[in-house]
């Protein structure tokens, strides 16, 4: 698995039209923090038990096939990487984590999109 940071990802995305951006993070965090534009979205912990979505992998496929190139986002990149791992194994053949995800790492104040994340750098994102 391969990471990108936001700007590459979002690059990544506009010059490679069957590639699929999805948001793992929980549906509270994806429908009212705000979540990439365009992003399908497959939690891969959800609540209320806040355990590994069983079904995350077959959610995946009914996004995007094996081939496909599959872009992965959550909060600060962590999530995204353990679910990639997850849809390597399941036999998808390109999968990237975006680094820093939406939010971005923790500043000095303990804040997320002060220091990076896709927010941070100004990409398109939209809130529901």
């Amino acid at each position: 698995m391969k990471s990108l940071e936001p700007k590459e990802a979002l690059l990544f995305l506009k010059t490679n039209p069957s590639a699929v951006l999805i948001d793992v993070r929980s549906e509270i965090e994806f429908l009212f923090i705000g979540h990439p534009a365009n992003s399908s979205h497959a939690p891969w912990i959800d609540g209320p038990d806040w355990e590994i979505n069983p079904d995350f992998v077959v959610q995946v496929k009914k996004i995007a096939n094996e081939s496909c190139p599959v872009l992965l986002i959550c909060r600060s990149g962590a999530r995204s990487l353990e679910a990639g791992k997850s849809l390597t194994e399941a036999g998808f053949k390109e999968v990237y984590n975006v680094l820093h995800g939406f939010e971005g790492d923790l500043d000095e104040f303990h804040h997320r999109s002060s220091l990076n994340g896709w927010r941070h750098d100004g990409l398109p994102w939209e809130q529901c």
